[in-house]
């Protein structure tokens, strides 16, 4: 299975938790696509990254939770890359039968992400746009990978997080949610 992780951190190189995920990845036989690198000035070569998507059976949103949703750069991708007549629509089935996962970092705790937790809502509930999006281009929407609490996380559980994220990314067997 050829995995594609696009890597949405617009602070990459400040961050803990995403950039050492992505030093991890990049040591599997993955590709990894970092869109702040590829993108600084937020200028998407949308048919670039269409062929892109096309080379892949799962594509991978690495991003931290970000007022809810994803970085700017990576919502902004979304609304040009996925685009009517290529993603969803009539003749939009380039996606169909390919899986989408999103691995998650966050820095509140899982218990803020439930009901009657400081957000109120699970994170399975704040991502369903995500999940929408997957079942319009006709994708497999799998599992998330997700990685709270990490203000608190120690290096020895961020290494621990990271050996995760490989098994889980790479694993052939995940079940999907669609």
């Amino acid at each position: 299975m050829k995995t594609l992780v696009i890597v949405a951190h617009p602070n990459l190189d400040q961050s803990k938790v995403n950039k050492t995920w992505m030093n991890r990845l990049q040591q599997e036989d993955l590709t990894i696509h970092n869109l702040y690198a590829q993108y600084p000035e937020f200028e998407i070569d949308v048919e670039k990254e269409q062929k892109l998507l096309l080379e892949y059976d799962r594509i991978v949103f690495q991003f931290p939770f970000y007022w809810y949703s994803t970085p700017a750069l990576l919502k902004q991708w979304q609304d040009s890359v996925l685009s009517y007549g290529f993603a969803y629509g009539s003749e939009g089935n380039k996606l169909h039968g390919k899986e989408l996962m999103l691995v998650i970092s966050s820095g509140g705790p899982s218990e803020a992400y439930q009901a009657g937790g400081y957000n109120q809502y699970t994170m399975s509930e704040l991502t369903r746009p995500l999940q929408a999006t997957a079942n319009l281009c006709g994708m497999h929407f799998l599992p998330s990978f997700l990685l709270q609490g990490m203000m608190n996380l120690t290096d020895e559980k961020l290494q621990e997080s990271a050996e995760e994220l490989v098994t889980y990314v790479t694993n052939p067997n995940l079940r999907s949610k669609r």
